[in-house]
């Protein structure tokens, strides 16, 4: 129970911290606001990494948890127990976010709880093939770096966490990017309308994402 507490209060701390920064900078607004943004999800995850990481592994992030289940790092019990834990996490985080937004002036006149859209990207469809492709490095650097004999070691959090500043700096004018499903129902629950209608690009891109940087890895490190 201990590593499902760890991974909700990570993921707990990754939303609230990351989409918390995209309100009160205003993401998207100027450049500024998005490199803001981009460094707070991934200091966030360095943050964590090295302060649940040893309890959980600090996958704060079903797709995660779906690339180290079909590497066969985690079995389907642990797997299912962290998405859940993920998820309610976000959820509690998203709801705090709410809260102070509802009882204080926000910034600009915009999401009040960090939610994705596919907006920038033009369609569902394009909002998409973003989250596929970026979640798809992104879980690939994640099983890279934490590898038992090929990884980066006491460097993997740090490695994880500066490809997650990357990769929002590319996805942020597209989706907000994602590339995690947990941190995307929390806020979408509170948002509503046109949140809730993207959603699914927000769970299943990632989902598809990650189970190609599995199969990639999984032949990458093929004995054979």
């Amino acid at each position: 129970m201990k590593k499902y507490l760890a991974e909700m209060v990570g993921t707990f701390v990754l939303t609230l911290l990351g989409c918390g920064t995209a309100v009160s900078l205003a993401c998207g607004s100027d450049t500024a606001s998005v490199v803001g943004t981009a460094f707070a999800f991934g200091l966030a995850v360095v943050a964590m990494a090295y302060t649940i990481g040893g309890i959980s592994g600090c996958h704060i992030n079903p797709a995660i948890t779906l690339g180290c289940l079909l590497s066969k790092r985690i079995d389907a019990k642990d797997a299912c127990g962290y998405m859940v834990f993920q998820v309610i996490g976000a959820v509690l985080a998203a709801a705090v976010l709410f809260l102070i937004t509802s009882v204080t002036a926000t910034p600009f006149e915009g999401t009040t709880t960090g939610a994705n859209s596919c907006a920038g990207a033009g369609s569902q469809l394009a909002g998409l093939v973003v989250e596929i492709v970026l979640t798809f490095i992104f879980v690939l650097v994640v099983l890279g770096t934490t590898d038992a004999k090929k990884g980066a070691g006491n460097f993997a959090g740090l490695a994880i966490g500066l490809s997650l500043i990357l990769i929002h700096l590319v996805g942020i004018h597209y989706t907000g990017t994602s590339v995690n499903p947990a941190r995307s129902i929390g806020p979408a629950l509170f948002e509503g309308g046109q949140a809730l209608t993207d959603l699914w690009v927000f769970i299943v891109g990632p989902f598809i994402g990650a189970i190609l940087s599995a199969c990639v890895w999984n032949v990458l490190t093929d004995k054979d």
